[in-house]
């Protein structure tokens, strides 16, 4: 074992995580594993409360193929039993109780749709029924008994509801326990969930030590936000970007979204290399990012013709035969002829659309510029060019604009 191993396995590992319970924990945890070749447990569990999942469910699931890919040993739980409690996590009245049938139902498409991230060879999936179902009634109150109402109204849902005189329903407590005592019967190493869930995760700690285990390590993720950037994704909000979504419009959601989230959806859904995507213009990128993850969920003929569909949708829908302005660019038209790139304020002036760069700015702010049907919000953007490269602009609702560089 050596230290270099162990770093590489915590860079990737931390990626993009809130925090780590504990931090010391998780290195021992790995120190262990890699001298002993033994590979960790690593959990995360989704109750299957929808049949489609969508990018804000793959953060944990992006997480569990980096452990995947460092050789550790993944555990896919589907909560079929604590869906049929529904998770008190992050709501203000008690959630609808959902049938079997439902559950279950739901249940076989998250198998369909999961193998599009995770090594199905490698994958192990399980279901707390499995042992929930078969329990009895005196080993769920022995559970019961580890945790009392005073810990259970410590977390800030309940106490809200608590405070506020809104019901909470018994069978709610049962919820974090249940979840917990999956992390017992699993044995789990490591336990993944968003900051939502910490209180949940964090139950999992405790019973494993009352029932003679090393506690998990907790690891928390953000909660990805939709395509508004503003709230959490989710079906209610209309912000969703769905697995089963059709290439064509999953590629079109991806091209919307701003370039402050581009960024978050790089760090949390890829592996990419951020210093290398902060060095691409913000339109190359985000049209990397729309082909590399229709790709992921598509496969390649659905990636080629998602990107067809929007360039030939952009043009008909927005772009006149002849635009307002066409602009060709020489060399000495740039700062630096080894980099040929230009700030999209000036670029703005050269095609003599706007009266002034405070226009420009005011237009760029208000996202009321495009280039090749991207969106540009940043003020202090530039584009990049390549010689005999057409790039198609609207400015503002009505101008049109054309900027190429000349060839050599």
């Amino acid at each position: 074992m050596t230290t270099s191993e162990l770093d590489r396995q915590l860079e990737l590992i931390l990626r993009g995580t809130v925090e780590v319970i504990q931090l010391d924990e998780l290195k021992a945890k790995l120190t262990a594993s890699l001298k002993e070749q033994r590979p960790l447990k690593i959990k995360a569990g989704f109750d299957p409360t929808a049949p489609n999942l969508h990018l804000g469910h793959t953060v944990l699931i992006q997480k569990l193929r980096h452990f995947q890919d460092l050789g550790h040993q993944v555990i896919f739980l589907i909560g079929d039993f604590t869906g049929m409690i529904g998770d008190p996590s992050g709501v203000s009245e008690t959630r609808k109780a959902l049938t079997k049938e439902q559950v279950l139902a739901n249940a076989k498409t998250y198998e369909q749709q999961i193998f599009k991230i995770l090594d199905p060879k490698k994958t192990r999936i399980e279901f707390n029924s499995r042992w929930m179902s078969a329990m009895p009634t005196e080993k769920m109150v022995e559970i019961c008994s580890h945790y009392s109402v005073a810990r259970m109204l410590e977390r800030d849902d309940f106490s809200k509801r608590y405070r506020d005189q809104k019901p909470i329903s018994i069978h709610e407590f049962l919820y974090p326990l249940v979840q917990g005592y999956d992390s017992v019967a699993l044995e789990a190493d490591v336990e993944l969930g968003g900051t939502d869930q910490k209180f949940n995760l964090l139950v999992g700690r405790d019973l494993q030590r009352n029932y003679g285990q090393k506690p998990q390590v907790v690891l928390t993720m953000p909660l990805l936000e939709g395509t508004d950037g503003v709230r959490k994704m989710s079906k209610s909000f209309g912000n969703v970007i769905a697995l089963e979504d059709r290439p064509a419009d999953m590629y079109g959601k991806f091209m919307s979204i701003s370039d402050d989230l581009m960024l978050r959806y790089y760090e949390l859904l890829t592996v990419s290399n951020l210093d290398d995507v902060k060095q691409q213009h913000p339109m190359e990128a985000k049209k990397t990012l729309a082909e590399q993850l229709v790709r992921q969920y598509h496969g390649e003929a659905g990636a080629e013709e998602a990107k067809a569909d929007f360039q030939q949708r952009f043009q008909k829908r927005d772009f006149p035969d002849e635009p307002d302005a066409h602009i060709v660019l020489k060399t000495e038209d740039f700062v630096n002829s080894d980099d040929p790139s230009m700030l999209l304020v000036d670029v703005l002036m050269r095609t003599g659309l706007v009266s002034s760069k405070g226009e420009a700015r005011r237009l760029i702010s208000q996202n009321a510029i495009q280039a090749d049907g991207a969106k540009i919000d940043d003020i202090n953007a530039s584009l990049s060019f390549k010689p005999t490269q057409k790039i198609s602009m609207k400015i503002g609702k009505r101008k049109f604009a054309v900027i190429e560089m000349a060839r050599e």
